[in-house]
């Protein structure tokens, strides 16, 4: 039984959640302007889970083919035989049904919208095969996580938009392009594969160099939204720290991945990120939280 829990946690990559779940619960502290509900704070994070396994799931269900080809990837489970696609299906509806019922357990609005979040999770995996915009959709997909947190403790939109609703675009474009960044980074490893397949990753179709350019392009985006995130809601001295943190991380980022050189790739990839995304919780909750000036 353990064996297979480990099993089905590796299939989704369980510990990669970490990149994303801080974002959720960034947007219901912002929404909050402290300490959430720890009611909103639980479905808030099972709404995640959900939405996310389930996203794993069907990018390795509808890649299987490819990444059966691919050295790198031939070795997962799925392509391997180390789990059955009866048991793949099983954990898309298991989880889609956790992302479903923790949304109609926080509010009728996050309920409504939850459907928009497989929509683009179907998508990210076929636009690979049509075009280098994929790896922002795929931001996009983690950068619903703050707007879900915000929903949830908010259960409205306002129209016209008033500075929450125009803070919590600015954070999902945020880490849209966050994302989109670091997976043009991350798609290196792949560059020879995908060039040989004719898929559409930024580094087999612009080339390395222009690849790492429109990565540090694509974060430099990422802190100039999170300083006008910062003006728009007015927050303090923490938060600014936090930026100072965050664009220290990032730079960090990419000093460890050379033209001709990818050695370090998982070391940016995982542990970097993890960082960069925690950072952001802590540093906006505890400003919130504090509100010093």
């Amino acid at each position: 039984m353990l064996s297979k829990i480990k099993l089905y946690s590796d299939f989704v990559v369980l510990k990669h959640t970490v990149f994303a779940i801080p974002f959720a619960y960034l947007g219901a502290f912002i929404a909050s302007w402290g300490m959430p509900e720890l009611r909103i704070l639980l479905w808030v994070g099972l709404a995640f889970l959900g939405a996310r396994s389930a996203a794993m799931a069907l990018n390795n269900l509808i890649d299987k083919d490819i990444d059966a080809r691919n050295p790198r990837t031939a070795g997962r489970e799925l392509p391997s035989g180390k789990i059955s696609l009866k048991e793949v299906w099983i954990i898309i509806i298991v989880s889609y049904f956790l992302l479903f019922f923790s949304s109609y357990q926080l509010n009728w609005l996050c309920f409504l919208l939850s459907p928009i979040i497989p929509i683009t999770s179907i998508i990210y995996p076929y636009l690979k095969r049509f075009s280098p915009v994929s790896h922002f959709v795929l931001g996009l997909n983690l950068g619903y996580a703050p707007v879900g947190g915000w929903l949830a403790v908010t259960g409205i939109i306002n129209f016209p938009f008033g500075s929450s609703e125009f803070a919590m675009l600015l954070l999902l474009f945020a880490v849209t392009f966050w994302v989109g960044g670091f997976d043009i980074i991350y798609s290196l490893l792949d560059l020879d594969f995908d060039t040989k397949e004719g898929l559409y990753s930024v580094p087999s179709f612009f080339g390395v160099k222009n690849a790492l350019l429109f990565s540090f392009v694509s974060h430099i985006l990422m802190l100039a939204l999170l300083i006008g995130l910062m003006f728009v809601l007015h927050l303090g001295v923490v938060f600014k720290v936090g930026i100072v943190v965050i664009a220290a991380l990032i730079w960090f980022e990419h000093t460890l991945v050379k033209a001709d050189n990818f050695t370090s790739i998982p070391v940016a990839f995982f542990n970097v990120n993890a960082a960069v995304s925690l950072s952001m919780l802590v540093f906006t909750a505890v400003d919130v939280m504090l509100a010093i000036p």
